[in-house]
């Protein structure tokens, strides 16, 4: 139980480190990435598969 709760609090925090990190980007960055501001956390989600 404590590991899985210690693995969720790292999958979170991984998240929110992404989110923020493509956040900051300009939209011209994003745009040459391929991300739309709005799939932000789309992208965030699927970076921890």
């Amino acid at each position: 139980m404590i590991g899985n709760v210690a693995r969720k609090y790292s999958n979170w925090v991984q998240y929110r480190r992404t989110v923020d990190e493509l956040s900051r980007l300009s939209q011209r960055e994003l745009s040459d990435l391929g991300i739309n501001r709005g799939d932000i956390r789309s992208v965030a989600r699927q970076a921890l598969v």
